[in-house]
Formats: structure tokens, C-alpha cells, sequence
């Protein structure tokens, strides 16, 4: 039951921005940034970045509050060990440590919803931004293989 719970829906220019982001042709990394507002319950466009490493992004997300970055949501150039470059679309939940309880709740019931709309296969999850690096991203897309 709780993988249905939908706290808030996705705005619709968002879903279009995903949608675009989803089949964009530059190969560089970029992220959405994507947050929750509350009087309209609503999952809104923050913030979009362009060429930003994974340590930039970090310095972007706030210290107490959740937030969906999508470093391509995250759209990210990913080095394969033979070599092959691949650019795969993650969606990162960012849930830190300290935040109210109240704003969890809204993020993570709203979580799969934005997910299936976005149509995101690699969604991962940290509470601490500290440990969003490459060598992080790389363990997780490692699975994907």
C-alpha cells in the first residue's frame, strides 16, 4: 500500500521538462533540481543546471530539506571499464538526515509517482549529500552493467 500512497502530483511543464531532458542530444553532464511546493502540493522545477560536475550539484542541494535532484535528472556521462561511454538518466533522492519528518513524508509519497511519470529505471537514494560523488554514482550504475 505504501508504494501507491501519492502525496503530491507532478506539475505538467515539469513533465515536459523531464521528457525533453530525457531525450536530449548533448553529451555533457546536467541536472534538474526539483522540489515540492506545499500550497499547491505540487512536485516543481527548482532549478536546471548545465555542465555541472557531481560535487557542484552536491553544493547545491540544501542541507535540511529533501529534494529530488535529477542529475539527469541526472544525465550523466558514464566511462564503462571496456571503455563504451553510455549517458544514462538517474533520478537521485536526496532525504538528509535532520529534515521534518512532514517533508519526508511528502517527498517520499511522491517519490514513485514522479518516477513512473519520468519513466526512470536507475533511482537512487542518499540521506547524506556528502556522499553524492562520482566514485558513488559509478558504484551505483555498476549494477546496470
Amino acid at each position: 500500500m505504501a508504494d501507491s500512497l501519492v502525496v503530491c502530483e507532478v506539475d505538467e511543464s515539469l513533465k515536459e521538462k523531464l521528457k525533453k531532458f530525457r531525450f536530449r542530444k548533448e553529451t555533457n553532464n546536467a541536472a534538474i533540481l526539483m522540489k515540492i511546493d506545499r500550497e499547491k502540493q505540487m512536485v516543481i522545477l527548482e532549478e536546471e543546471f548545465e555542465d555541472i560536475s557531481l560535487d557542484d550539484l552536491k553544493n547545491e542541494l540544501p542541507e535540511r530539506q529533501p529534494r529530488y535532484p535529477s542529475h539527469s535528472c541526472i544525465f550523466y556521462k558514464y566511462v564503462h571499464a571496456d571503455g563504451r561511454v553510455s549517458y544514462p538518466l538517474c533520478f537521485i533522492f536526496s532525504s538528509p538526515v535532520g529534515c521534518k519528518p512532514e517533508q519526508q513524508m511528502m517527498y517520499a509519497g511522491s517519490k514513485n509517482r514522479l518516477v513512473q511519470t519520468a519513466e526512470l529505471t536507475k533511482v537512487f537514494e542518499t540521506r547524506n549529500a556528502e556522499d553524492l560523488s562520482e566514485e558513488w554514482l559509478k558504484e551505483k550504475l555498476s549494477f546496470f552493467r
